[in-house]
């Protein structure tokens, strides 16, 4: 193992930016997994349409400005951040590193940033909630079974819990080709080709392949059910019924902050505010989901004119630089989740990876804060911005 680690300390120092961590994650996992980690959903046009979207707009410097008092730290639901980044939830983390949830939980914590752990966690809440230092929010899908729901909102609030974010943008899995051609599932399928794509990535398979597939961390497995694939465990938790009826009822059940996640219509920041509801994710679910659907980044100007400061406003789906974090919070963002980026770094050398890869968006977000003539994150405005053609 100690070759297996001196090779990743290697492809970290080689690795200065987002996209230098995927191309090292492509080298270490095999294909099925990296595909599963990297792909959208059918076409993966809204995924390519996330990055453009960034790629359009474009920053104005004020420069001459005095900028040596500049800070990328924040406040957000009364939670200090040292920079506007959330880690948000990624399910199957142990896909990637072993104990890969604790991994995520603990570089956020040592870079001063919160982890969403998702639903589809493969360690113990309690072990998740350690591990980051209670820093951690808690993501959560409302099941057909409203008790399951409760049991787990029950335990969070004991363990201290303070923020929920409530995913809506899931009635059905995407359709995700690659998942479909590689045949991944969860436990794994093997077939000769996938052997033979395993034995070529000898760091995955002797870290991860003694821990045995990942197994859903928050829910009991054992009652008489198997889960067969990634997309039958999600199937038998989520509720398609959800409405807007079932997100008050929600409201009722916590005390704490709650934030719902998969927004894309500015029409129903109205629905949220008049539900109780703390703070809005516009998400598209990083392209995994709607293929076509619009980007995060083009719809957030129309969702800050509805909100009119009423309530925070989140984004994610595309963001890969610390660029990205200025723009989104200009035009209106109080922050940005990440999923992929994280994981690449966790792919690439566990936990060391994924504070590797929040320094990389912390670098970047304070050069470009520099370089732009803003010494606070949260002096940016749209007048920053100009969107190109």
């Amino acid at each position: 193992m100690a070759l297996l680690d001196a090779l990743c300390r290697r492809r970290l120092r080689a690795a200065h930016s987002i996209d230098d961590l995927r191309d090292a994650a492509r080298r270490t996992l095999p294909r099925m997994v990296f595909d599963y980690v990297d792909g959208g959903a059918q076409s993966e046009s809204t995924m390519r349409q996330n990055r453009a979207a960034f790629e359009r707009h474009r920053l104005l410097s004020a420069a001459p400005v005095d900028v040596s008092r500049r800070s990328t730290a924040t406040t957000l639901f009364g939670q200090s951040l040292a920079m506007p980044l959330i880690i948000g939830p990624t399910g199957y983390a142990s896909a990637f590193w072993p104990k890969g949830d604790l991994a995520l939980a603990r570089g956020a914590a040592a870079a001063g940033v919160p982890f969403v752990v998702s639903n589809g966690a493969n360690s113990r809440l309690r072990d998740i909630a350690e591990a980051s230092g209670g820093q951690a929010w808690l993501q959560l899908y409302i099941a057909h079974d409203k008790q399951s729901t409760l049991g787990l909102i029950g335990e969070a609030r004991a363990l201290g819990f303070e923020t929920l974010e409530v995913t809506v943008d899931t009635a059905l899995p995407g359709r995700r080709i690659r998942d479909i051609r590689n045949g991944f599932t969860v436990p794994y399928s093997w077939t000769p080709d996938k052997v033979v794509d395993v034995l070529r990535h000898p760091g995955w398979m002797l870290r991860a392949l003694p821990h045995g597939a990942p197994r859903p961390g928050l829910m009991p497995m054992e009652q008489g059910r198997s889960w067969a694939t990634v997309s039958e465990f999600v199937r038998s938790q989520i509720n398609p019924a959800i409405g807007w009826d079932d997100l008050a009822w929600l409201r009722d059940q916590w005390p704490g902050t709650l934030i719902v996640k998969g927004l894309l219509d500015p029409g129903q920041v109205e629905p949220a505010i008049a539900a109780g509801y703390d703070g809005i994710v516009i998400s598209n679910h990083g392209g995994r989901q709607l293929d076509g659907a619009v980007s995060t980044l083009d719809v957030l100007p129309d969702f800050a004119a509805a909100a009119k400061q009423r309530i925070p406003l989140l984004i994610d789906s595309g963001v890969r630089t610390g660029t990205d974090i200025l723009k989104a919070v200009a035009l209106g963002a109080s922050a940005v989740q990440v999923g992929r980026a994280t994981l690449y770094g966790l792919s690439t050398a566990g936990e060391a990876g994924v504070g590797h890869a929040l320094g990389i968006f912390r670098t970047e977000l304070d050069m470009a804060m520099a370089l732009v003539g803003l010494n606070r994150v949260a002096d940016a405005t749209p007048a920053i911005v100009r969107t190109i053609a």
